[in-house]
């Protein structure tokens, strides 16, 4: 065994020592219920180190690895792993600019959803339109998506929004009717499938984040994910200053034998690069994957059984029949005719050390910063706005024991019959 070898396993021992020694007892009332809990452990920190110490800290073999075990992992073709589940966004958006989005079309996307599934449209200079989302499902409204294309739309953005699979079907032969772009956002679907198939890999391309609060993280990251070759050599230039440093085609090289195929740049590009360190987490984070989504389902199988007979004040989000939902968090949604708001119950279990959240940018047509964008919106919003005054999450993850999601649902129902 080599010097480093040895050190490596003394450095191991003490990090595995580390990590049994940070579980703590769960006293309700007391210890915090936080929206999330960190994914990984030793191993990833092991490997980490090992990188460091290696010194091949950026974009290398593991995030190779990582990259490969993705896309087997979906189902997808090829995987380019970038910086963050935005970069992975505006990457794939880029990418459809070349061919399918051109400036001034219009591009699709459902009006609650994060800043960054919309941001990238204006990027490529197209206009966004904001459409509807099903209260029921939170995903977008396909009805209103059929009311939203006029001869300018060029591309839609389905987000699978909290885990929950957007109806893809009558979604794809809409974009197959009027030759639409179909770029899936699935950024907080980490292993949620539709009708068998992992939702990233039914549209042109599919994007996911390795934030550190999603399904697995690798601190900071992203991904997009394609099965068209041309489309994985423009990702892959595009995060890498435009160079055709990890193409197969030899081409750019061949037509241009006077410049240094090093530094042949043939695209626009950025630096939107991972680092080794990113894929150290992520090879040891995909093996965690399927148990901590299988524990986010029995979690939110645990919470509907207890609070789906409130059902004159809440609305509990289901696993669709068909569907895997992937339970990014667990949504509660009041109706209107409650005797309390969604305000109260928020100030109910922060005060209770639930830790609260609204359902992501809420209703993204109301934020200032539209006020200076270039949109279109289709209809009433009506479910939107639902979502925005009326929807939060707490956390749904693998931290969530069984005394801990008793007391969240302990803790609602003890509102509820305050209110009552």
């Amino acid at each position: 065994m080599s010097e480093l070898d040895e050190r490596m396993e003394r450095i191991a021992a003490e990090v595995e020592r580390h990590f049994k020694e940070r579980h703590k007892e769960f006293v309700p009332g007391e210890t915090p219920i936080r929206l999330s809990e960190p994914t990984f452990g030793s191993e990833e920190v092991v490997e980490a180190i090992e990188s460091l110490l290696s010194t091949w800290v950026t974009m290398g073999d593991k995030v190779e690895r990582f990259e490969r075990g993705w896309a087997n992992y979906v189902g997808a073709e090829h995987a380019t792993m970038v910086n963050s589940g935005s970069s992975a966004n505006l990457l794939a958006m880029k990418t459809l600019a070349e061919d399918r989005i051109d400036p001034g079309d219009e591009v699709v996307v459902p009006a609650v959803s994060w800043s960054t599934s919309l941001f990238p449209i204006l990027d490529i200079d197209a206009e966004p339109v904001l459409v509807d989302v099903d209260p029921e499902t939170y995903t977008l409204d396909v009805d209103e998506l059929a009311e939203a294309i006029t001869d300018d739309t060029a591309g839609v953005v389905p987000v699978h929004l909290l885990g929950n699979p957007c109806e893809m079907d009558p979604i794809l032969d809409l974009a197959e009717d009027h030759d639409l772009a179909v770029m899936e956002d699935c950024c907080e679907a980490h292993g949620a499938e539709y009708r068998g198939q992992k939702v990233g890999t039914f549209g042109d391309l599919g994007t996911f984040s390795f934030f550190f609060s999603h399904h697995i993280s690798t601190i900071e990251g992203g991904m997009v994910v394609t099965d068209e070759q041309s489309y994985l050599d423009r990702t892959r230039m595009a995060r890498a200053h435009g160079w055709v440093r990890e193409l197969d085609d030899e081409s750019f090289s061949a037509e241009h034998p006077d410049i240094d195929e090093r530094f042949l740049f043939a695209s626009q590009g950025y630096n939107l690069r991972p680092t080794d360190i990113q894929g150290a987490f992520g090879i040891h984070q995909l093996e965690k994957l399927e148990p901590f989504v299988e524990k986010r389902r029995e979690n939110a199988a645990y919470l509907n059984e207890r609070l789906e007979r409130y059902d004159e004040y809440f609305d509990v989000l289901h696993e669709r029949d068909g569907t895997r939902c992937s339970w990014f968090a667990y949504p509660l949604l009041v109706e209107e005719s409650a005797p309390f708001g969604r305000d109260d119950l928020q100030e109910h279990l922060e005060a209770n050390r639930i830790e609260t959240r609204p359902i992501l940018a809420g209703d993204l047509t109301r934020q200032p910063v539209m006020e200076r964008i270039p949109h279109r919106v289709v209809g009433e919003l009506e479910g939107s706005e639902h979502l925005h005054f009326d929807g939060l999450f707490v956390g749904n993850h693998h931290g969530l024991d069984e005394p801990r999601l008793e007391y969240i649902a302990d803790t609602v129902e003890t509102f509820v019959e305050e209110h009552d």
